[in-house]
């Protein structure tokens, strides 16, 4: 039988694929996953990173322009300012993301007359987002022109802030100081403590000393700016905390007494030089203190020019030295004090004893500055006429060791501490210091010479003033402050100085008593009755001196305290290559203790005119 074919059922084979095709789809994978991974780095950049990069935009457009905290002002123990603020106007850049071009630089350089490579190199060296201050105390020519012409300076900002305003100018500098901008090498060191590029401290006097007081706290606003760094939108502002006041111990009656007092005697003279240091001897408080020549301190406010540095700089009697606390000089017979002082206690002489002055000691062949020769004297009529050859023979008796013990008693070989910078120690000579300054032995002749404060003595005013004080105050030496309180700018107290008592002078009172009657004798009697004399209205006590100077004329010097009843003045003055203290530097103390004690003369109502002028100022 025959079987029939079953019919084979044909499977369809696939053409073979276009490879073009299939390189579209592959394609499109990639797209599609691309897609898929930019949605989901989207998703992640604005849901967990969002807040980041929001705050970067906000960078790019939103800046913080410090407002300045004002420095604090210091008074006078009367409430006289001395140092203010006032308002000025400042050119600074804003650091934006792109740096200004060499046009801007150039046009603000000539509109400002900064040198371009200055301010580059501020832009070179600045850090952070502060602006960057190019030029303070601008007129208002220059804010007008940066107001009007933004569009040629971009990124230049007008900031509004104090700056600093020394009232009595050259008068009273080496005591308040000065400021200046911070320096590399000072922000390096005070970077800790919150000062910045750009920031405005204390150099010099109670401006460095109290820098941290008076500085106060910047405040800032927070500014919208657009891309060439023009504030559109202010976003927020913090006042800024102006900084504590100082009440100084400074009378300004006193101080300006003592300045002018200096400057006509200078004239008068022919001297170029001359310190003077008012104190109250039972507080420490220094009523005034002037060293001349001297600067004014508004010139380094923004920078000293190239011109008024060199005028100081270049100056030989070095009007930026403190004469009053750094100057050195050897007390002449203003020191007959210490060693009348030592003589007595230690018994080598008794008020009553007379000694008889031949012109010359009999030992060594040194005589009296004059020549004279007084014949026979005791304590108190050596120490008013300034006896050198009755000291010769004090000296004689005590020998070097016991006079250098009664020097250091008295202060000398040791700062002070007055809160002031660079204070000198002066010296206090004995036989150990020349072996091992010089490797020699001590000659008698030097002790003579230690014993009328010549050779190798040396003091400073302040010192001086302070040798004065201890007999003044009945032995109590107090450590001398400028300062008497710290205010706040909300009126309460941060910090009162009381009197501080360094030491005691270990002499018995009766000591005192005769050393303090020759003292009195010789303003009225001695030698400065010249001015004085017994008929001044305030009793005082006083002393003279002249000290060698192998560099040109003898200093003049003139110490004193008053009232004798209960003295709350002692002045020391020092004339640089004055001649004889009696006729460089006693007019000046004159002047200074009229003023003090208000009495009526043609002077004392110039220095009420002056005082006054400058309060209205």
């Amino acid at each position: 039988m025959r079987k029939d074919k079953v019919p084979t059922q044909r499977v369809p084979i696939p053409e073979p694929e276009d490879d073009y095709t299939g390189r579209v789809r592959i394609l499109g994978a990639i797209v599609t996953g691309i897609i898929i991974v930019l949605i989901v780095r989207l998703v992640y950049l604005q849901v967990y990173d969002g807040a980041y990069y929001a705050r970067l935009a906000d960078g790019n457009r939103i800046r913080i322009i410090p407002s300045v905290a004002p420095r604090g002002n210091f008074y006078d123990r009367n409430g006289e300012p001395l140092v203010v603020n006032r308002p000025s106007f400042t050119a600074s850049l804003l650091p934006l993301s792109e740096p200004p071009t060499k046009e801007t630089l150039s046009r603000l350089s000539v509109l400002l007359q900064v040198p371009a490579e200055e301010i580059q190199k501020k832009i070179d060296s600045h850090v952070g987002l502060d602006p960057i201050r190019i030029k303070q105390d601008l007129g208002p020519e220059l804010v007008t022109i940066l107001e009007e012409q933004r569009s040629l300076y971009p990124g230049v900002i007008v900031e509004v802030q104090p700056i600093r305003d020394y009232i009595y100018h050259t008068w009273g500098a080496h005591a308040l100081g000065y400021v200046s901008e911070i320096s590399e090498a000072e922000l390096e060191a005070k970077k800790d403590q919150g000062y910045k590029s750009g920031d405005i401290i204390g150099k010099f006097g109670l401006e460095r000393v109290y820098d941290t007081d008076v500085r106060g706290v910047n405040g800032g606003r927070q500014v919208e700016v657009d891309v060439t760094g023009k504030p559109v939108q202010n976003l927020g502002t913090q006042p800024p905390v102006a900084g504590a006041d100082l009440e100084l111990t400074i009378d300004a009656r006193i101080q300006v007494a003592a300045e002018r007092a200096i400057a006509q005697q200078l004239g008068a003279i022919g001297a170029h030089a001359a310190a003077a240091v008012v104190m109250n001897p039972q507080t420490g408080e220094v009523l005034a203190l002037a060293s001349n020549p001297s600067f004014d301190p508004n010139f380094f406010v923004n920078g000293i020019s190239e011109k008024n540095w060199k005028a100081i700089n270049e100056n030989p009697y070095h009007p930026m030295d403190n004469k009053a606390i750094t100057g050195e000089y050897p007390p002449g017979s203003t020191f007959k004090i210490v060693t009348g002082t030592a003589a007595l206690e230690e018994g080598k002489v008794t008020p009553q004893e007379i000694i008889y002055d031949p012109g010359y000691h009999w030992l060594i062949p040194k005589t009296n500055a004059g020549g004279e020769a007084l014949g026979a004297i005791n304590f108190v009529q050596a120490l008013a006429h300034s006896d050198n050859v009755y000291f010769y023979e004090m000296g004689y008796r005590l020998g070097v060791d016991l006079l250098e013990k009664y020097t250091r008693m008295f202060g000398v070989g040791e700062k002070t501490g007055i809160d002031l910078p660079y204070e000198s120690e002066g010296l206090a000579p004995s036989k150990a210091y020349k072996k091992a300054n010089y490797e020699d032995d001590w000659y008698i002749s030097e002790t003579f010479d230690a014993a009328i404060g010549q050779g190798f003595n040396l003091v400073t005013p302040l010192q001086a003033a302070m040798i004065m004080g201890q007999i003044a105050s009945g032995g109590n030496r107090y450590k001398p402050h400028l300062v008497n309180r710290i205010r706040a700018a909300d009126g309460h107290i941060i910090r009162e100085f009381k009197p501080e008592l360094l030491s005691k002078l270990d002499v018995r009172p009766e000591v005192i008593a005769v050393v303090r009657q020759g003292l009195e004798d010789v303003a009225s009697y001695g030698t400065a009755a010249g001015q004085f004399g017994p008929n001044y209205p305030v009793k005082i006590a006083s002393k003279t001196g002249t000290a060698e100077n192998p560099h040109g004329r003898d200093h003049g010097w003139f110490v004193a305290y008053a009232p004798v009843e209960n003295p709350t003045i002692v002045i020391a003055v020092v004339v640089e290559q004055g001649g004889f203290g009696s006729q460089s530097a006693v007019p000046i103390a004159k002047k200074i203790l009229d003023a003090a004690f208000n009495l009526k003369t043609p002077e004392t109502e110039a220095v009420m005119q002056e005082v006054a002028i400058r309060r209205k100022s």
